[in-house]
């Protein structure tokens, strides 16, 4: 039996994206959504809150963290809703998922920054083997961290962790210019791509044995 996901990120603010992309799904046949951060552009919780209801309207589970360009107030909204996953653990059709919001710590000072340390930390404390994570930042060295000038700037704690732990399944986002699907030894890895431009995921993973059966890469 397949779990059938549907993966973005970096939706930036972008309320018609949004809307479109709730539009195409609202009939369509999927079993949770990932939101992978970054959902508003340094805005607060009130525009986090109208990207988010489209999503939200179709009535079925999604899991997101905040990004490291979330205002204060974001991840305080998405644990209102019940949908926030950064240092959590929650299961669904017995398939784990935890999260990681922010960023490693960038040149830019954003809003929401990690040491490697305290992502080691989130991860150790909260992944069971098999599980999904879902992370704003991509893992280093991958093609979901490459930037524009061939520089890779993800987290190294992240990209230790799957080189010992092989989880089945990482999905990320935080630059957009790495969209893609990579593999760490058994680890897929899925940047879905910035849902500002139009792009997401979609994942199809198997509950029993705990392996991604297929990912494409889709734009609205």
């Amino acid at each position: 039996m397949a779990l059938r996901i549907v993966a973005i990120t970096d939706i930036h603010g972008n309320i018609r994206e949004a809307e479109k992309m709730a539009e195409i799904f609202r009939n369509a046949n999927f079993d949770v959504l990932l939101i992978a951060g970054d959902i508003t552009n340094f805005s607060n919780r009130r525009v986090a809150e109208m990207v988010l209801r489209p999503l939200l309207s179709l009535d079925i589970p999604v899991f997101a963290v905040h990004g490291n360009c979330d205002g204060r107030d974001v991840p305080e909204l998405l644990d209102e809703l019940g949908i926030w996953l950064h240092d959590r653990r929650r299961e669904l059709n017995g398939v784990g998922f935890i999260g990681i919001g922010g960023s490693n710590i960038t040149p830019f000072n954003t809003i929401w920054e990690l040491t490697e340390d305290e992502i080691q930390e989130i991860l150790m404390r909260n992944y069971r083997p098999g599980d999904v994570i879902l992370s704003h930042v991509p893992p280093k060295d991958t093609k979901a961290d490459r930037v524009h000038s061939g520089l890779h700037v993800g987290s190294s704690a992240l990209r230790e962790f799957i080189e010992e732990n092989r989880p089945p399944l990482v999905v990320t986002g935080h630059i957009h210019e790495a969209r893609s699907v990579d593999r760490v030894g058994e680890t897929v890895i899925v940047n879905p791509g910035p849902l500002f431009r139009g792009y997401y995921a979609v994942i199809d993973f198997d509950e029993k044995r705990k392996i991604v059966e297929d990912v494409k890469l889709k734009e609205l």
